[in-house]
């Protein structure tokens, strides 16, 4: 994956980073990532920007085209550095970075010259000048997010912010890989959780969020099970 340094407070090659954006099916409503949120648009479009309400739109940040490691490429293409052999993802993203006072961000996008609202949000505000802004609602936390180093003694606790109103569950070899035994609770807006009492042991487990298979955003710590597959791990004394 063709990912270009880092975008505000959020590290664009963290594996957490990387394995969010696969998660995405394609372009759509904007999703909160950490402390941050990834815009996204149909790579169609020749120029995608966004500027922001609380910026008084003085600014404009410009989209990035999602490209993927081509699969089978030729030997002309390795050979070709002008042209790698990358695969469109049909994805142009930008990551915005929210300062800590923002519990809401009305944005415009510029999309091939045109101002507008965003086409994958739903949600929007009309302004007193006539204008409607595209929204998203940030939601509120306090201090880090837990994790699995966070659970009471004999469990084990996972956490994983999506969009509201999401599914996450948790599988790994407490429950034989089972995608479906264990749902998350959205506690909070964005925020899902779970504790699960369990005998001492080391766990490997990763999230499902829209059927793909997602790392623990909040524990470093990573192993090949079996199959050769990456899971995180934890370990209950």
């Amino acid at each position: 994956m063709l990912i270009i340094g880092t975008i505000g407070a959020v590290d664009t090659e963290s594996y957490e980073f990387i394995d969010h954006l696969l998660s995405l099916s394609g372009p759509g409503r904007p999703e909160i990532f950490e402390d941050g949120v990834i815009f996204t648009a149909p790579s169609s479009y020749r120029r995608v920007g966004i500027a922001f309400a609380h910026e008084g739109f003085a600014q404009v940040y410009w989209f990035r085209k999602l490209l993927f490691p081509k699969d089978n490429p030729t030997l002309e293409e390795e050979k070709n550095k002008k042209k790698p052999p990358y695969t469109d993802s049909g994805i142009l993203f930008y990551v915005y970075t929210v300062p800590e006072h923002i519990r809401e961000l009305e944005y415009r996008l510029v999309i091939d010259g045109l101002w507008t609202t965003d086409p994958g949000n739903p949600e929007s505000r009309m302004t007193p000048s006539g204008l409607t802004h595209s929204v998203v609602a940030i939601p509120t936390t306090s201090g880090k997010a837990p994790s699995t180093f966070d659970a009471p003694e004999g469990s084990l606790s996972f956490s994983y912010t999506a969009p509201p109103g999401e599914s996450v569950t948790v599988a790994g070899n407490f429950n034989g890989w089972d995608p479906f035994m264990y749902t998350l609770q959205e506690k909070t807006p964005g925020r899902y959780s779970l504790t699960l009492p369990l005998p001492p042991g080391t766990y490997q487990y990763v999230f499902f969020h829209r059927g793909q298979r997602v790392l623990d955003p909040h524990n470093p710590n990573r192993v090949y099970t079996k199959d050769g597959k990456i899971a995180s791990v934890a370990l209950i004394p």
